[in-house]
């Protein structure tokens, strides 16, 4: 960790090298409006460079990322996790940040994060979001959740999403970077967070680091990516088995939701056979909506909306999609080894 301290703590008026890494699949619609925040950083002794990983689009997302002062960097299609490997380590950086081809940083973005290095143990520093289509109820809603899960964040985290983070590029290298076997977008941010704190590292949280995102609007898209993101979870637990309780953003709900989802459908479905379980589906049904009513009481107050309280059936819903994509993985998965810092 000594390697750090001439560069730690960093501030905004040094000069540090920074980069910013965007991984890129078919995101022609948000691509120049997130390159364009990027180039309008403020409060940095020099323009930072912007590296745009186009993961085999099949738009032309790459053509319009050429259209700015940035390098693009062009890749078969292979995920999000080899695309930020790919874009950091052809960064000059030595600092790397990392946002999402749908986010919109705020203008002091990159001075905010690097104001969170304060000393050599910190590997990275990670902001937040805010809404990029506020107007929809449903994204206002998955803002609001996120909301009260960041308020109750301290100011060093356990783990951080690869929408808005600086990362040490040496501590990237001293854990071989993202995992490319995480072929979709989920999962693979959370298993760098756990890398970085088992190789000694810590995470910092500054909540006034901000990024737009454009967050879902239709329920049906938002289950498909809760389905997928219980997939690939159980792909973490298996790598990370000490953290299945939980981290700063996980509540006892998220704990408790997919055994339980899982044992209704397993109960309805054994109740057609026998009767006799019908009232303990039922009562397991009861729990888990009951589980969801103090979240959407804190939703409906952040956005005093009455619509909001529809939330509560959707995170209903959205326990039995995290559940069967985290049955499927648990399966699939079930041969991975447990991660440890030089493996």
């Amino acid at each position: 960790m000594s390697d750090f301290a001439d560069i730690t703590p960093l501030r905004p008026d040094r000069d540090v090298p920074v980069s910013v890494v965007i991984p890129a699949y078919n995101a022609a619609a948000t691509i120049g409006r997130t390159i364009a925040a990027c180039l309008a950083q403020t409060g940095l002794p020099e323009a930072v460079e912007v590296i745009v990983v186009d993961d085999g689009s099949q738009d032309h997302t790459a053509s319009l990322a050429q259209g700015y002062p940035v390098k693009v960097i062009r890749q078969l299609n292979s995920g999000p996790a080899a695309a930020r490997n790919a874009g950091y380590r052809a960064a000059r950086g030595r600092v790397i940040c990392f946002t999402d081809a749908d986010c919109i940083p705020a203008d002091n973005w990159v001075a905010t994060l690097l104001q969170g290095f304060q000393s050599e143990k910190i590997g990275a520093v990670a902001g937040t979001y805010e809404p990029a289509n506020p107007e929809s109820w449903l994204a206002a809603c998955i803002q609001a959740e996120i909301d009260v899960r960041h308020l109750r964040m301290g100011k060093f985290i356990r783990a951080f999403g690869t929408y808005n983070v600086a990362i040490i590029r040496r501590a990237l290298d001293e854990v071989d970077g993202f995992d490319p076997k995480y072929r979709r977008a989920s999962g693979e941010d959370n298993d760098l967070s756990y890398k970085l704190l088992k190789a000694g590292y810590r995470i910092a949280f500054r909540r006034e680091a901000r990024v737009a995102h454009f967050h879902p609007t239709r329920v049906i898209r938002y289950m498909k990516e809760q389905a997928r993101h219980g997939f690939w979870r159980a792909k973490i637990y298996r790598r990370h088995p000490d953290m299945t309780r939980g981290d700063d953003y996980t509540l006892v709900k998220d704990i408790v939701e997919p055994p339980l989802a899982l044992a209704i459908v397993l109960g309805l479905t054994t109740s057609l056979v026998w009767a006799q379980l019908r009232p303990v589906v039922i009562c397991l049904t009861i729990i888990q909506v009951i589980i969801q009513a103090p979240m959407t009481k804190k939703i409906v107050a952040l956005t005093g909306q009455r619509m909001a309280a529809w939330f509560g059936l959707v995170t209903f819903a959205r326990g039995f999609a995290r559940a069967l994509g985290l049955a499927a993985g648990l399966a699939l998965f079930r041969r991975e080894k447990p991660w440890t810092p030089g493996l």
